[in-house]
């Protein structure tokens, strides 16, 4: 797995230190991947809502000044919820920065912010949810972009069934495009007497495009990856017994160590 970290955590920072500093301070800790979160760009992004938009030009300097890191562009979009238009403004420029920053292998990690948190169960439980997705999907892979989503209040086995029958409706080649950023503690947290890490190993590998790690102890989230209510040495051995060799993003809260915690992290999972 390739250690990483994810720009809301430098929240705090962003206003005194540029973007691209706080990157090399992450490489200096060891991340070799950045996840770029929408609100959190600084300089490279403008407006809010329906009317964000990446600023190109700086994207492009931000990566240009690091070709040794991976980068994908995160994003807060109502796709589980709203009908998305795959051709309007707003997604297309999402698309095209993470084509710009993604190089590659452009990925597109999303998150809807109003997703439900009551279980889906079976297909008809997903269906409006998928007729929502399989356009955006498509339209990602017909420009070779990952399309993944995070699950952030539905546990992974839903998330699982979201993505089998959105796939089901999909060319072969570009069901490829589409799968998830599993969070397992973000399932822990909406859902405490489920079992993540069980769902998580029984995810399809190819399901898994990028993953993140986060900590919490009596349900309190924690500075760093640590111990805590979810084994996450356990949830690094399950992604390496899936051979997984994507990003593993320590979404930690931003505070003024973080990047001593974020070193911490990467210690603790390597450890």
């Amino acid at each position: 797995m390739i250690n990483g970290a994810i720009s809301n955590s430098w929240r705090n920072q962003l206003g005194d230190v540029g973007l691209g500093d706080l990157i090399e301070r992450a490489r200096g800790c060891g991340a070799g991947h950045i996840e770029l979160r929408q609100t959190c760009l600084a300089e490279a992004e403008s407006g809010a809502g329906d009317d964000w938009r990446p600023e190109l030009n700086a994207l492009s300097d931000i990566v240009a000044r690091f070709p040794d890191l991976t980068f994908d562009l995160a994003v807060a979009l109502p796709c589980l919820t709203t009908d998305v238009d795959p051709q309007g403004g707003l997604y297309q420029s999402q698309l095209e920065a993470a084509r710009l920053v993604g190089g590659g292998q452009p990925h597109l990690r999303t998150v809807d912010p109003a997703a439900d948190d009551t279980p889906w169960e079976t297909p008809a439980d997903v269906a409006p949810q998928v007729n929502r997705i399989v356009p955006l999907a498509r339209e990602a892979a017909r420009q070779g972009v990952i399309f993944s989503m995070e699950n952030s209040g539905q546990p992974l086995r839903a998330m699982q069934l979201l993505v089998q029958e959105a796939r089901s409706q999909m060319a072969a080649d570009e069901g490829q495009y589409l799968g998830l950023c599993p969070d397992p503690a973000n399932q822990l947290r909406r859902h405490p007497e489920s079992r993540p890490l069980d769902e998580l190993a029984a995810l399809p590998a190819d399901y898994i495009k990028i993953v993140h790690f986060k900590q919490a102890r009596d349900g309190v989230a924690l500075e760093s990856v640590a111990d805590g209510d979810l084994d996450c040495r356990a949830m690094a051995r399950i992604l390496q017994g899936k051979a997984y060799a994507g990003p593993a993003v320590m979404e930690i809260p931003s505070s003024d160590g973080v990047f001593d915690n974020l070193a911490a992290s990467f210690a603790y999972l390597d450890g």
